[in-house]
C-alpha cells in the first residue's frame, strides 16, 4: 500500500502539474504515454515489441497522437486515412515475411494502434479544446472518471451483493456500478453549478452518466482482453498501479466517445 500510494503521488503530480501547464509539454506526455501503451499491448499479445511489426504501430500511433501543429506542420491526412495506410503496410508484412507475422498477429496490432492512438488523440485534443477552456473540460472528464472508480469501489465494498460480470471481471458488483454513476452525475453538476454558465446542468448530467457507463465499459474491455492472456497488470511501469493501460482503460474509451457524439459545448 505504501509503495501504491507513493508511485500515485507522484505520477499523478506529474501529470495533473504537466495538464494545468499544457501545451507542447502536457502534449509530449500523452504521446509518451500513447507509445508505452502500445508497448504494453503488443508484449500482452506475445508480439514482438520492438519487431519490424510493432514499429509500423508505433507509427501509426505516433502520427494519430503527436502534436504536428505546434511545429508549424500542417499534417493533413485525416485519422482514417492514417489507419488504412497502417492497414496496408501491416499487411504487406505478412507477404514481406511468408506468414511469419501472419494476418492474425497484424490484426491485433492495427487493433492496438487504433484503440491507443486514436483514445490519447482525444485526450490531447481536450486540453487543447479551441474555446480556450481545455483545462476544465480536461479536468470534467477526469475528475467524473475517478469519481466514477471511486464510487464504484467503496459502495460495492459497502453493500455489494451482485455481481455485475463475474466472468470477465468477478470483483465488479452491480451496486457499486450503479453507486459509480450516481457520484460521477453529482460531479459532474458541481463542475456545471462552479463553470459560471459555460456547462448547462443536463449536459453535464450527461457527461458524467457518459463518464460512469462508458468508463466502466472500458474497464470491462481492458478485463477482458487481460483475462484472454491471463495477465493481472499490462504492464510494471507504475508499481502498485501496473501500466499505462491499466490506469487509462477508462480514458481511452470516454474521451473518443464524449467528442463524437459531441456531448463537449465547444
Amino acid at each position: 500500500m505504501k509503495q501504491r500510494l507513493i508511485t500515485g503521488f507522484i505520477a499523478g503530480a506529474v501529470f495533473l502539474g504537466l495538464c494545468f501547464i499544457g501545451g507542447l509539454w502536457y502534449h509530449f506526455l500523452i504521446v509518451a504515454m500513447a507509445l508505452v501503451g502500445f508497448y504494453e499491448f503488443a508484449r500482452m499479445t506475445a508480439t514482438a515489441p520492438f519487431g519490424g511489426a510493432a514499429a509500423l504501430g508505433y507509427a501509426g500511433v505516433a502520427a494519430l497522437v503527436f502534436p504536428w501543429e505546434g511545429f508549424g506542420i500542417a499534417f493533413t491526412l485525416p485519422w482514417e486515412q492514417v489507419i488504412w495506410l497502417l492497414l496496408f503496410l501491416l499487411l504487406l508484412v505478412t507477404v514481406t515475411t511468408k506468414n511469419s507475422v501472419d494476418i492474425r498477429r497484424v490484426s491485433l496490432l492495427l487493433l492496438g494502434a487504433v484503440y491507443i492512438g486514436i483514445g490519447f488523440s482525444y485526450i490531447a485534443e481536450s486540453r487543447s479544446a479551441p474555446d480556450g477552456n481545455g483545462l476544465f473540460w480536461t479536468f470534467l472528464l477526469l475528475v467524473s472518471i475517478w469519481a466514477s472508480d471511486a464510487g464504484a469501489y467503496f459502495v460495492g465494498k459497502w453493500i455489494g451483493k451482485h455481481k455485475l460480470w463475474p466472468a470477465i471481471s468477478p470483483n465488479k458488483t452491480i451496486e457499486g456500478a450503479v453507486g459509480g454513476v450516481i457520484i460521477a452525475v453529482f460531479t459532474s453538476l458541481v463542475f456545471a453549478f462552479l463553470s459560471s454558465g459555460l456547462l448547462p446542468a443536463g449536459q453535464a448530467a450527461l457527461i458524467g452518466l457518459s463518464c460512469a457507463v462508458i468508463g466502466q465499459l472500458g474497464d470491462l474491455v481492458q478485463s477482458a482482453y487481460k483475462r484472454v492472456y491471463d495477465i493481472k497488470d499490462s504492464g510494471q511501469l507504475l508499481p502498485g498501479h501496473g501500466g499505462i493501460l491499466d490506469r487509462c482503460d477508462s480514458w481511452i474509451i470516454v474521451f473518443p466517445f464524449v467528442h463524437i457524439i459531441n456531448l463537449l459545448p465547444y
